[in-house]
């Protein structure tokens, strides 16, 4: 109980800080729209893959959140997210930058809203893993409803890139590789690789927003 206490208390303490940020600058899709050359080689192509830290399908960012995309893309330029090319672009943005690409993607390919299909129950020894880890406390409903606009949507994501990503949380020290994240290193460096690539598996199996819109120079 008191490790769980502690964790919903980092949780809200994030949460306030991403509100208050988020506040601060306003994203422009519009403008947005003029801003991602350097996105759409890798994230408007369906099925792209990346090479490193090992091959793996390039995430789905249309229809994610915005105020995710912004916090990704910060990391990066922080450094707290390891990765060469993610940050070098990242390096090249100012924070409105950040905040129209990401207001650009968050509305990118909508659709409005999709008839819901019935949720994947997960089998037995995924179903402990998930309670073991609380997913569901920050990914919301269907891991499609983060809780915190600074938490990303995660169904339907690749399950590829959900299992390299949950293994860079467990490596924050690397000089190329990792993600320093309290909450998510605490919870990813609980579970073994073959249980981190069981969830992945089974969270990448769900309906959600989504999706790579194919850009009309690579169709």
């Amino acid at each position: 109980m008191k490790k769980t206490l502690t964790t919903l208390f980092g949780l809200s303490v994030a949460c306030a800080t991403s509100l208050l940020h988020a506040e601060e600058i306003k994203g422009d899709a519009k403008a947005g729209a003029g801003k991602i050359a350097m996105c759409i080689g890798c994230h408007g192509i369906p099925g792209y893959q990346a090479s490193f830290p090992q091959v793996h399908k390039v995430p789905m960012i249309s229809g994610q959140g915005a105020r995710y995309i912004a916090s990704a893309l910060e990391a990066y330029k922080k450094g707290e997210r390891k990765h060469p090319t993610m940050r070098g672009i990242a390096d090249t943005l100012t924070e409105q930058d950040i905040a129209d690409v990401a207001a650009y993607y968050s509305e990118h390919g909508k659709q409005g809203e999709l008839p819901a299909k019935p949720a994947r129950e997960p089998d037995a020894q995924v179903a402990q893993l998930l309670q073991k880890g609380a997913c569901v406390s920050c990914h919301g409903e269907n891991f499609a409803k983060p809780i915190d606009p600074s938490y990303p949507k995660i169904a339907g994501q690749y399950a590829d890139y959900l299992f390299v990503a949950l293994k860079q949380y467990k490596n924050d020290q690397g000089a190329y590789v990792g993600r320093s994240n309290a909450i998510m290193g605490g919870i990813a460096k609980q579970f073994t690789n073959a249980e981190l690539k069981a969830l992945a598996g089974y969270v990448s199996s769900l309906q959600g927003d989504l999706q790579v819109v194919p850009e009309s120079r690579f169709r």
